[in-house]
């Protein structure tokens, strides 16, 4: 399959193809304090853009600290970045207190005009919260995200609901997804990451499971494009991963995707992964995580594969 690096250092990698041809990349950097934004007419391309910066933390106060994961969508004509932000780092039990915010730019380039703070948003608790994606279905517009349920033993979750405008949900939400299997477990019970794939007629949602470091690995929920996104029964999930760490390729925690098309219109795998186990330093202070492309290949049943089989041990 082929794999190339895209980025240095750039965890949670999203890239958003416009209409216009045009790609846009955002990623979590290094530092967790602000955001960028790379723009480029091939997908390759991104790699050599200069990124511009579209925000910056505030000194204090809830977006104050760790801003992770930021996506970019056009949404009702305008761009619209969703992404996490704390203000506090993580409690005694290695909890966070992130929420999700929006931010909005009627430009009709992304790269001109500003960005400015528009609004949280809501969810059914006040609790962690992260790792929101935007699906669009049959004239339908959803948000996924994750969150951890104070009735739940786990880090977090993947909930849905239908989001009539940029940013506001119709609650209550309905979780898809819980950790349950022995991957999705190990270090931390995680499921986050969401990004959809459209293709065949069915909606595949990848999302990563466990702690990130070697282990942390890409899982698998299944539904038809006919079916109702909001109930649960209409997901299949894969009691296995499908991707994980591949020694021989140097890829390690492979998680976090979003997916995107090239320029000929083949399905792309947006990735994070460290070139080796385990961590330099922290979870979070250990900046290795590089973004990657993988091109999809679907095999016989017409079904995705992300994994190559080569890089295993």
């Amino acid at each position: 399959m082929k794999t190339m690096k895209l980025l240095d250092q750039r965890a949670d990698p999203f890239v958003y193809k416009h209409t216009n041809g045009k790609y846009y990349f955002t990623a979590s950097v290094p530092a967790f304090d602000l955001i960028e934004l790379r723009s480029a007419d091939t997908l390759e391309g991104l790699s050599a853009a200069q990124p511009k910066v579209v925000w910056t933390r505030h000194t204090e106060g809830p977006m104050s600290k760790n801003i992770w994961a930021p996506e970019i969508h056009y949404l009702e004509g305008k761009w619209y970045i969703f992404f996490a932000a704390a203000q506090d780092d993580a409690d005694p039990r290695g909890c966070f207190d992130h929420r999700t915010y929006v931010l909005v730019n009627p430009s009709a380039d992304p790269m001109e005009g500003e960005f400015t703070e528009l609004l949280q948003v809501k969810t059914d608790w006040e609790t962690f919260t992260l790792d929101s994606t935007v699906l669009q279905n049959k004239g339908q517009t959803y948000l996924i995200w994750a969150q951890r349920d104070p009735a739940i033993d786990s880090n977090s979750n993947l909930y849905i609901a239908r989001m009539p405008q940029p940013g506001v949900l119709e609650l209550p939400g309905v979780m898809l997804t819980q950790p349950e299997y022995e991957w999705e477990c190990l270090g931390f019970r995680v499921n986050e990451g969401p990004s959809v794939l459209h293709h065949g007629g069915k909606l595949y949602l990848t999302y990563s499971g466990s702690a990130t470091d070697e282990r942390y690995a890409m899982g698998l929920l299944v539904a038809d494009e006919n079916a109702d996104l909001l109930d649960p029964a209409s997901w299949k999930k894969s009691p296995v991963p499908v991707m994980v760490s591949e020694p021989k390729n140097g890829l390690y925690g492979p998680g976090h995707n979003s997916f995107t098309k090239d320029e000929n219109g083949n399905d792309v795998l947006v990735f994070h992964a460290r070139p080796y186990p385990g961590f330099k330093g922290g979870a979070l202070s250990d900046p290795n995580r590089h973004a990657h492309l993988r091109w999809l290949r679907y095999d016989e049943k017409d079904e995705p594969v992300f994994q190559d089989a080569n890089g295993l041990e």
